[in-house]
């Protein structure tokens, strides 16, 4: 997509971000798969990237509470949604066990959960685990087309009842990371902060991000938090903290936590990863950090 195509569609996102309920086809599944705890309800979400393609969302959803809940969108790695033993069956049932780790932690702490595939209605339901980065199709850049993915996902649960459109968070994974950065970066047109998604967190991102800010930085519009091993292998720490350093001291209210001896990945919830002391230990930092974080940046405003 080029650079002019993204930017018209960030206008359309911030004209659109408070469409009334009755004016968006969520077009939801009839069926609700259950897992461990909180019900997954499979959706459709209109992304805002060019032919606003249809895609495949699942929905989280927390036990019933007091007023409206606070929600996050989460972004997937580059292997996709699904697990490698989905079989071509691509469902609630079928998800990687990480997303299902992690729909299930925040639906658990009272937030609505909306994991985002972006490669099935493009048809790559199976990711790219063995595709270099330059070699994957520009229909599904993490950089110029998958923020765009995000926003249609903030659109659906701004246009939930039960959801309080101004306390959506966004949490990106690896090539999810790095469109959850590029989500959050302040190169709009609009007031994001009172348009776009209030905090972000992204796990083991890459930080290269096209390029894109090496000449003017990056500085995102609302709070991010970074989280990666200093043995990562799959993204550089060291760019990461060169991004997060200069976006400092661009008054950017960004922080990177690095975990020793750990490498890409480390959340995975098998066992053969937390097995692993150092992965068990980073885990559960992260989702302790993760969670006070989201808790203030998602409370109500003043």
């Amino acid at each position: 997509m080029h650079r002019t195509a993204t930017l018209a569609a960030w206008a359309v996102a911030a004209a659109l971000s408070m469409v009334p309920a009755a004016a968006w086809s969520q077009d939801e599944d009839a069926s609700v798969a259950p897992t461990a705890r909180a019900p997954v309800q499979q959706v459709s979400i209109r992304s805002l990237a060019d032919g606003k393609p249809v895609l495949t969302g699942y929905l989280f959803k927390p036990a019933e509470g007091s007023g409206k809940a606070p929600a996050i969108v989460l972004l997937h790695t580059r292997d996709g949604a699904y697990s490698s033993r989905a079989g071509g069956d691509y469902r609630a049932t079928t998800l990687t066990p990480r997303f299902k780790s992690w729909g299930q932690f925040w639906a658990a702490r009272g937030y609505y959960v909306l994991l985002v595939d972006s490669y099935g209605a493009r048809g790559f339901p199976e990711g790219f685990a063995d595709t270099p980065a330059k070699d994957r199709p520009d229909s599904v850049d993490d950089v110029d087309v998958r923020p765009l993915d995000a926003y249609g996902a903030l659109q659906y649960l701004r246009a939930l009842p039960e959801v309080d459109g101004d306390r959506i968070g966004l949490m990106g994974f690896s090539n999810g990371g790095s469109a959850a950065l590029a989500t959050m970066a302040d190169d709009k047109p609009g007031d994001m902060r009172k348009l776009g998604f209030r905090a972000a967190v992204a796990l083991y991102p890459g930080c290269v991000l096209n390029k894109r800010f090496d000449r003017q930085g990056y500085r995102p519009y609302a709070p991010v938090r970074l989280f990666m091993g200093e043995s990562d292998r799959g993204a550089s720490p060291g760019i990461c903290e060169a991004l997060v350093d200069r976006s400092r001291k661009a008054k950017g209210d960004i922080e990177l936590t690095l975990y020793a001896g750990v490498g890409h990945g480390f959340d995975e919830p098998g066992r053969r990863t937390q097995e692993v002391e150092l992965n068990a230990k980073a885990t559960a930092d992260v989702r302790a950090r993760a969670e006070v974080f989201f808790q203030r940046a998602l409370a109500p405003r003043n």
